[in-house]
């Protein structure tokens, strides 16, 4: 089942940080939100990395065509207008199709979604199985389930969204979610081997540049970039040289590709049928699409894929509490710059 077989992804991916535990800071005020859109003219660029995981190259010569994309990850507040103005209902507020979970008692198969509990439900921090449930009642507008609100959180990226529901946005607006390829040459911001989207050099508690987890994984994020174990409302971190926020860290995104372990020097994405996780042996046959960014749960000592090069699987049926995403518009002749 797609949603369980997140929970044992996300665990591999996002375990076992062990680092020097901090004071937490308070955030520092944010700037005014961004807004729009920024136009890129595309070209050559290096993707992927000579890889700190094995996914992640090696690296290829790619051309991307001119695009625009948001400027910042889409927010609850964005969503809620496409939702007010469509009546769309998302996938974790829906119950799982029974015919999709074959042995599955259908009274078991309830809307909901991927909640990251961490510590609170594993206090030996022992048994990663028990750092994610999936939670009833956990969707958008209750990110960790019931009792939980996005009241006053306009400006905090919108999570819980499954791979439909944003493409079923970004096509509302006229747009598409970005290939893999595109995100990548966005989120380096136009430098050439940089392990960050602003250079090589870590962010820091002085001069943090992304959100992220510090501490002792998943015992205690200390929030010293002034967000403890949550997003950050979109654009409160330094933009990279393209002008776009949040390309590292505070929540994962969403890409049009499909994933399989390394990139193939063709260039493009396999195929649906290629595509192929082999970390979930169980969900073989059942493609999932590459995400992108890191999140806030992303801790140096193990995760550490808040970098550009950096891609996971994500089940297209399965939101979490970490997921996001960002859209793109393909541009038929190049714009004057970036």
């Amino acid at each position: 089942m797609w949603r369980v077989a997140f929970v044992a992804l996300s665990v591999a991916a996002l375990a076992g940080c062990q680092r020097p535990v901090v004071q937490a800071e308070a955030a520092a005020a944010c700037p005014a939100q961004p807004v729009g859109e920024v136009a890129l003219a595309g070209g050559e660029f290096i993707q992927g990395a000579q890889p700190l995981r094995p996914e992640e190259g090696p690296p290829r010569k790619v051309r991307v065509g001119p695009f625009s994309i948001d400027r910042t990850e889409v927010t609850n507040a964005q969503f809620a207008e496409f939702v007010k103005a469509t009546g769309y209902v998302t996938l974790a507020e829906r119950a799982p199709d029974p015919r999709l979970y074959p042995g599955v008692d259908p009274k078991t198969l309830k809307p909901s979604s991927i909640v990251f509990v961490g510590a609170e439900a594993d206090p030996r921090k022992a048994d990663p199985s028990r750092w994610w449930k999936v939670v009833e009642g956990a969707d958008w507008r209750h990110p960790q389930g019931p009792g939980s609100s996005i009241k006053g959180k306009d400006r905090e990226p919108v999570v819980q969204i499954a791979y439909e529901d944003a493409l079923a946005y970004a096509r509302w607006r006229g747009r598409d979610l970005p290939t893999e390829a595109e995100w990548e040459f966005a989120a380096r911001g136009g430098l050439t081997d940089a392990r960050y989207e602003w250079g090589n050099e870590p962010s820091t508690q002085q001069h943090p540049r992304a959100n992220h987890w510090q501490g002792a994984f998943p015992a205690l994020d200390t929030g010293a970039d002034g967000y403890r174990m949550k997003p950050a409302p979109v654009g409160c971190f330094p933009p990279n040289g393209y002008g776009l926020y949040d390309m590292a860290g505070n929540v994962w995104e969403w890409t049009n590709d499909w994933y399989r372990p390394g990139l193939s020097p063709e260039g493009d994405g396999p195929a649906a049928a290629d595509a192929y996780d082999p970390n979930d042996p169980a969900a073989a046959g059942q493609p999932k699409h590459v995400i992108k960014g890191g999140s806030f749960l992303c801790a140096d000592d193990y995760c550490f894929r808040y970098r550009p090069p950096a891609r996971q699987p994500g089940p297209p049926d399965t939101g979490a509490s970490h997921l996001g995403f960002r859209t793109v518009k393909r541009l038929s002749a190049p714009p004057p710059g970036p």
